[in-house]
Order: structure tokens, then sequence, then C-alpha cells
């Protein structure tokens, strides 16, 4: 016996992640891979969690192994709150999986079949992947290295849901934007009556300085802050949060117990015994320097081996990744194979963009290669480059 499926529309929006399936050719022996957007593991704090792990299951096992509260933990969420550089309830925190399930729920709680939702030129793909599906209208925003263009927002900003924005150390360009655009933007948007949905996953890995506040600190009931533990703890926890206005959290609150009830109990206790001592103050400097001499590392081999080609990069404050231009005329989707049997591996930047993607872009993630192999890598890549130049 056989039966007929019938996909739902917009199951056929659904696609696979670009970044996953170049993963798995990064996987073969010997591939240098500046692909993923995957933390350093030599920042992942074992000794910690394995404490952890047998407090919690010594003291209050039995509840970290039950259902729990589809809120989170609450003194991880009084955690959560009392971090924020504003004023924050915990009632207004919601544990996610993942900070990807903070954007999941943002999209069917907000978006509506044909609705425009902006983001940035260019954006993050997985909040692409998650608006998607909604079958939304996604609509770019110009923007620069400083960030959004305030003018061109306010052209395209009628009707609009909300701005989807990552101010600090942007996957995947490794921008930051600037103070006087960060006011702009918030002034602009409460203007039009704009509402900003405002991701921070990478804004405590800044190198020399930490970035200015957030656009949430400056207008929290106009905006929504999604959180995450998987760049500072590790992401095999899968947990994340968000933080918003209480009248649109129990609608969210919905959304999150429709989609797994609640985020494992057991990662959220663990990670807020990790957490009670001022833990995170002490290691994140530890992440910061690591991942600063690895960008150095990187920057350096770009200026010594893209010498005399016409490759632009930009020079990160922070984060996990660098964003290059290739010379005209180049297509950095045709550049990958090519690259990687030179044994090196890249993102081609087309799959950021919701549209008019630019093709000679690609992403650089500096963070899981040593020194010896960034600079291999990218020499690499320079020769990938040069011989596609010349033909």
């Amino acid at each position: 016996m056989s039966s007929t499926w019938t996909l739902a529309k917009r199951a056929h929006k659904m696609n696979p992640s670009v970044i996953r399936e170049i993963l798995k050719v990064t996987e073969k022996p010997g591939i240098i891979s500046f692909a993923g957007g995957l933390p350093s593991p030599k920042t992942f704090p074992v000794e910690a969690f394995a404490a952890a792990c047998e407090t919690v299951l010594r003291t209050d096992g039995r509840a970290a192994l039950q259902y729990a509260a589809s809120e989170g933990y609450r003194p991880l969420c009084e955690w959560v709150a009392a971090s924020m550089p504003w004023d924050v309830s915990a009632d207004q925190v919601l544990i996610t999986t993942g900070s990807q399930q903070g954007l999941d729920l943002v999209a069917k709680v907000l978006i509506d079949e044909g609705s425009t939702v902006l983001v940035e030129t260019p954006t993050y793909l997985g909040a692409l992947q998650a608006f998607t599906p909604m079958e939304p209208n996604i609509v770019s925003v110009d923007s620069d290295a400083e960030g959004v263009d305030v003018d061109d927002l306010a052209s395209k900003a009628k009707g609009a849901r909300f701005l989807y924005v990552l101010p600090n150390f942007q996957n995947p360009t490794g921008r930051s934007m600037s103070e006087a655009r960060r006011q702009a933007l918030v002034e602009r948007a409460a203007a039009i009556g704009l509402p900003l949905v405002e991701d921070n996953p990478y804004g405590d890995l800044w190198f020399d300085q930490p970035p200015p506040k957030p656009l949430t600190a400056r207008n929290p009931e106009g905006c929504i802050y999604l959180g995450s533990f998987s760049k500072v703890l590790a992401p095999g926890l899968r947990l994340g949060y968000v933080i918003a206005p209480k009248a649109i959290m129990p609608k969210l609150l919905q959304a999150k117990q429709a989609a797994d009830l609640h985020s494992p109990s057991f990662n959220q206790r663990m990670v807020s015994e990790v957490l009670k001592d001022g833990f995170i103050d002490r290691h994140v400097p530890t992440i910061r320097a690591l991942y600063k001499s690895q960008c150095h590392a990187m920057l350096e081999a770009l200026q010594k081996d893209m010498a005399g080609l016409d490759v632009v990069w930009n020079t990160p404050d922070g984060g996990m990744f660098l964003w290059v231009r290739l010379p005209e005329g180049m297509n950095a989707v045709e550049l990958l194979p090519k690259a990687v049997d030179k044994g090196v591996a890249f993102v081609p930047g087309a799959a950021f963009y919701a549209d008019h993607a630019d093709p000679r872009t690609l992403r650089l993630s500096f963070v899981t290669a040593s020194v010896e192999q960034i600079h291999i890598g990218i020499a690499a890549l320079a020769q990938a480059i040069r011989e596609a130049v010349k033909g």
C-alpha cells in the first residue's frame, strides 16, 4: 500500500543550509576550513561543566530530569535579566533552544504571508531560513561599513513588520554598527513605528573595547532582543534567550510551548550552576584573546598573500568573521571548488543576501583554524584566485 503526501506551501520554501552543505565538503581529510560559523572547541569549559553536571545531579537531579516551565529555569532567567545594560524583568526573558529558535518564534508570531520584513544587506542566513517559510516579502535595506542606511530604511519601512539587525560583529561581514548609526536607527524606527529585532550572539567577543550599547537598551518597548550561550559557553547545549516587551511575551511563550514545551531543563540548570559565581567574567576574556590572535593572523596572511590582487577585506573589531570581495568579474561560488581542490574552504557570500546578491563576496571564519593553518589556507586561497584571474 502507498500513500500520497502533499507538502504545505511553506515546505516548498524551505531550503537546505548552504553552510551545512559546504561543511560536508570540509570533512574531507586535509581541508582547512574557514567556512563554518563554529566557535573554537578550545574555548569550551569542559571542566566547569563536568563539575556543574555532578552538582546538579547530586543536589537537584530529579527536578533537572523532569519537565519544566516553558519560560525557562527561573534563576537562569534572572541571571540573563541582570546581565543586560538596561532594566529587564526576568518575566521578559524566555529561554530558547538556541537563539535560532528565537528567530523561529519571532517569525511565527510576527509574520503573515505577504507581510514585509526588512533585513540588512547582507544578513544572517539562518534568519532568512527562519523567516522564509512564513512566506513574507523579505526586503534588503542598503547597508555600509557603519550598518543600516537609515534613509533607505525609511523609504522601505511602510507596513513592514520589523527590521532584523545584528549590530555587533555581524554574521557574515564581521562589521559593527557605529554609535551614531545606532542612535539614528533607533530614533528613526521609533518615529515611523517600526519594531526592531536585535540579534546579538557575538557581542561579548570584542577584541579591544566593547561595542556601543544595544539598540534595545535605547528603546526597550520597540525591540525584541535575541542572545545566546553558544558563543560564550558551548553551542551543543542549544541554549539562547529572547527578551521581549511584556505585551508580546505571551504569544512568544505560546509559540514556544507549541514548538518543544521547554528547552532542556538539565542544560539550563547546568548553565545556571556554571554562571553563578562570575565564571563568565573570567572565561570570556580567554575567548577574546584567542580570537583576536587568530583574526590578526588572518589579516596578516591576507595582506601578504593577496598582494597584487584586486581583493579587498574588512578589519573586524571582534566576533568570528571577516568579509572579502574578489576581483571584478569573479564569482565566489565558481571559485569554491577550485579552492577546495587546493585544500581550503570558505562560504560564498551570495547565500547571505535576501536579494541582489553580490557574487564577488565570501565569508571567512578565523576562529577554528590554528595560526599555522590560517597562513597555509590563505596562501592556498590566494593561489586559487590568481589562477582564476589568469583564466
